[in-house]
């Protein structure tokens, strides 16, 4: 009983650590964030770039101040783009489809400078992949709302989940709603690390890996980069890309088949906890996993068939930039 006691504190402190050490990670990249968006609200700047980005949003259905938030998530990352969804939605009256349109194009094009920077340590060109996701996020958000408005999904008034509308007459409680917003960001945080401990101790997360290597395989994802592109779609690209960084400098993995997987992994990686996040601002499955994945499922069929034709003195020129191998010791006799 006493060793069942300890290994359930063990296992609580654990999820609380590591919730610790992740929420002050983001609050450097939120609170300043916040700020940004508060000033902007004040001095009306706002308006500004909503009337910049406004042309590319009403492409694919969404006001010109969503546009701000997929900037902030782009530059930054999921959780920053919450808040500033949070800060801006209020008031837009946005239908659970355009929470789901650009929700969506925040799963597929964030986190850039992070993100990209990891598949260039494998060899994708920066341009390439950064371009790549820009598109596919702006075509995607295209089909999603065209799709939505077709088939009349989704078109009643989107519902947060996450945090109430709360107008603050003075900076004092508005400080102290931010103060809050972050609390509840922590309480996320340990929700999320919890619910993935839990599924990978009852086999939720060894299943997703069966249901996706079959589809893997239909894609021609290569078994040698099979294993690490499963772990980057379930856990997340910095999972994922690691292992194949570490793989690309040993060059135990063809090059092609690393531009393969990390254009998947690009699109369609930390499928639960990222997914779980955008439903928290009301986005729906049927866009944010089905189709997203449906999507990237479809590019990467295309890309891999492609790519074997490629000569490799243009794939080397403009697509892929090769690692320098590690230095391997020479067995000694």
């Amino acid at each position: 009983m006493h060793e069942k006691l300890q290994a359930l504190q063990d296992f609580a402190t654990k999820i609380w650590k590591d919730s610790v050490i992740v929420s002050i990670e983001l609050y450097k990249i939120i609170i300043p964030v916040t700020i940004i968006v508060k000033v902007l609200q004040e001095i009306g700047g706002i308006k500004y770039i909503a009337a910049a980005l406004a042309p590319v949003m009403q492409i694919v259905g969404l006001p010109g101040s969503m546009g701000f938030v997929w900037a902030t998530t782009m530059l930054t990352n999921l959780y920053a783009g919450m808040v500033a969804f949070t800060l801006l939605a209020p008031g837009l009256n946005l239908t659970a489809a355009q929470v789901t349109v650009l929700t969506s194009m925040m799963l597929i094009a964030h986190s850039l400078p992070v993100e990209v920077g990891i598949t260039k340590k494998s060899g994708v060109r920066i341009r390439v992949i950064g371009t790549l996701r820009l598109l596919c996020a702006f075509l995607y958000g295209w089909l999603l709302n065209q799709i939505y408005l077709l088939l009349n999904w989704n078109q009643t008034p989107n519902k947060l989940a996450w945090i109430p509308e709360v107008k603050s007459p003075s900076l004092l409680l508005w400080g102290i709603g931010e103060i809050k917003k972050l609390i509840i960001i922590f309480f996320i945080i340990v929700a999320l690390h919890l619910l993935l401990e839990v599924f990978n101790k009852i086999g939720v997360t060894d299943m997703i890996i069966k249901i996706l290597r079959p589809i893997l395989h239909f894609l021609k994802i290569s078994e040698t980069t099979m294993t690490m592109v499963l772990v980057g779609m379930v856990v997340g690209l910095a999972y994922g890309g690691g292992l194949i960084i570490k793989e690309a400098k040993l060059g135990t993995i063809d090059k092609k088949d690393i531009f393969s997987a990390l254009v998947l992994l690009s699109l369609c990686h930390s499928l639960i906890e990222d997914t779980l996040l955008m439903v928290v601002l009301g986005g729906q499955l049927s866009g944010l996993l089905w189709g997203r994945m449906l999507f990237a499922f479809i590019l990467v069929y295309f890309t891999v068939r492609l790519v074997e034709h490629v000569p490799s003195t243009y794939f080397d020129s403009f697509l892929f930039k090769p690692v320098k191998p590690i230095p391997q010791p020479a067995n000694s006799k």
